[in-house]
């Protein structure tokens, strides 16, 4: 089977997409399937980063074409990175033949309807991956005005996609909820988390004692954010708890990743003089696991508004490595469904009660609680997901995943 994967990032970038989508293209191309990819030449988080145009990785055909890199300190740069990448990747699919299958995730927002125009065009089923979901997310960050023109114009190109689309992988049930709401067929819609890095993401003993040392941090209570920095994440609250905590030299926050928010956490340190935060770009796999073993307290973090808009897959890894963590969210999601499945070890706080943050980290300290339950991370692990969606790219009914059940909800803790 001829398979074209569509998205913005793909190896060697370690962004999340570029990761999952790298699990799923070497997978397919194990299975004897031709797979060919299109990607940026750019980094996603640093754009001086530059990769190969083509190559062949792992039996993988990857190309990758040029966009512009002008940085993300303004909405006008990013739209014209993205619209740079679009062009250039019309452009590139024009020249393009025919595929069985073409797999599109949502990086940049419209690669998905270039999917579907080029499916349209040149014929082969569609599938949609859907990582996030715009202009829902623009509207809910403030980026765009709901009912403008330009969003109108996103919308009608996002049905577009969900029409031609033969399958449509969301990520939760919420994000399940709003796309039937939309008017998406149900048999369309198949609820596939994305999976934890099994082999990068594990509780490495050694990893985190030599990670914590190189830092300074080996008497310390360590919180750790790690992913990406973004609008839909606000951190508000936690970097309130950091600053709360400032005079207390057994604690220390590690903020790791990247993002458009990224900048604003070293600000906040840095006006604040705070010297309990450490601000560490993206770490490469192979580092993976020694950062995440690193923390005592995970911490979650979800804006009101973005609940089914957008996913936080770290979760996953979190819950491979087994570390407690800290969810500041609002109270119905998809954290709180795994949170209520677990005993001890997972924490739940409305944004903006710092108090009840800081509550928290004490209490953590005092209790050093891990997870238990393996078998809720091997639920999302790679192990079990990835063939959910090798299997609906080869048309098999009896790999189509089960819809995903309500779980209880639990309160928040530390108030």
């Amino acid at each position: 089977m001829k398979v074209l994967l569509l998205n913005q990032c793909f190896y060697p970038d370690v962004v999340s997409t570029a990761q999952h989508l790298t699990d799923l293209a070497v997978e397919l191309a194990g299975q004897g399937h031709a797979v060919t990819v299109i990607a940026s030449r750019r980094g996603y988080d640093n754009a001086a980063v530059r990769f190969k145009s083509r190559e062949t990785w792992k039996g993988i055909d990857i190309i990758r074409i040029p966009s512009l890199g002008l940085g993300k300190d303004r909405r006008w740069r990013r739209a014209v990175n993205f619209g740079s990448f679009m062009a250039f990747c019309a452009l590139r699919l024009l020249f393009t033949g025919r595929f069985d299958t073409v797999v599109a995730l949502t990086s940049p927002p419209l690669i998905s309807f270039l999917a579907a125009a080029f499916s349209e065009l040149r014929g082969g089923r569609l599938l949609l991956w859907t990582m996030d979901l715009n202009p829902d997310e623009a509207i809910a960050a403030g980026w765009l005005r709901e009912g403008s023109l330009v969003a109108r114009v996103l919308s009608a190109f996002l049905r577009f996609s969900f029409r031609r689309a033969g399958a449509i992988v969301v990520l939760d049930r919420f994000m399940e909820r709003r796309l039937l709401r939309a008017g998406v067929p149900q048999d369309k819609l198949f609820v596939v988390p994305p999976w934890s890095h099994d082999e990068a993401a594990r509780y490495d003993h050694a990893g985190r004692l030599a990670f914590r040392e190189a830092l300074g941090l080996t008497h310390k209570f360590v919180v750790m954010y790690s992913g990406n920095h973004s609008p839909c994440h606000p951190l508000d609250t936690l970097l309130a708890a950091a600053s709360r905590l400032g005079d207390h030299p057994e604690f220390h926050f590690c903020f790791v990743g990247g993002g458009a928010e990224f900048n604003k956490v070293i600000a906040f340190s840095e006006d604040r003089g705070l010297r309990n935060i450490t601000c560490l770009p993206y770490q490469p796999l192979n580092k993976l696991a020694a950062s995440l073993s690193a923390a005592d307290l995970h911490v979650v973090v979800m804006g009101e508004p973005f609940v089914g808009i957008v996913h936080p897959c770290k979760i996953y890894n979190i819950l491979s490595v087994g570390a407690p963590f800290l969810y500041i969210g609002p109270r119905e999601s998809h954290i709180t469904d795994i949170a209520a499945e677990l005993d001890g070890a997972a924490h739940v706080a409305d944004p903006g009660h710092v108090e009840a943050v800081v509550k928290v980290i004490l209490k953590s300290r005092r209790c050093r609680d891990r997870l238990a339950n393996s078998q809720i991370a091997r639920r999302y692990s790679r192990a079990v997901l990835l063939p959910k969606i090798v299997g609906m790219i080869e048309g098999k009914p009896h790999h189509a995943p089960a819809r995903a059940a309500t779980a209880p909800q639990i309160q928040p803790t530390g108030e």
